[in-house]
């Protein structure tokens, strides 16, 4: 069965070099997504405030593939400042993602490529 590539219009678009999300087979692989309004402007305020907006836009790209927020079974998380950022995404992260909790990998980068954001967010969903 071939990769289906999701596209959804309550999500920021994608750049020409990747897409919002990928399935294949029972897996949705989501690319990274930024606390960009689908409008594409950052959103201002907190690394909670650009959390909070991550994992909404994430969401929007799940339903877009017919998946929830409880589809997913692996979250990946950068910061580029983590010794101060990551009880602050904890905290958001705790509130938006319901039970159980995926698997989870949380690390500092030097730099994150969209417009000097400081986390960024994907997730591996699965329906079966």
């Amino acid at each position: 069965m071939p990769a289906e590539y999701i596209l959804t219009k309550d999500a920021p678009a994608p750049l020409p070099i990747y897409s919002q999300a990928v399935r294949a087979g029972n897996y949705v692989y989501t690319s990274g997504s930024v606390g960009m309004t689908k409008e594409m402007k950052m959103v201002e305020g907190t690394v909670q405030d650009r959390t909070r907006q991550v994992i909404q836009n994430l969401e929007a790209v799940l339903k877009g593939a017919g998946m929830t927020l409880a589809n997913v079974v692996k979250a990946n998380i950068y910061l580029s400042n983590l010794s101060r950022d990551f009880d602050a995404i904890n905290e958001v992260y705790k509130e938006m993602m319901p039970d159980p909790k995926p698997a989870r990998t949380c690390v500092g980068v030097a730099q994150l490529p969209a417009g000097g954001t400081d986390v960024e967010i994907e997730f591996v969903a699965y329906d079966g």
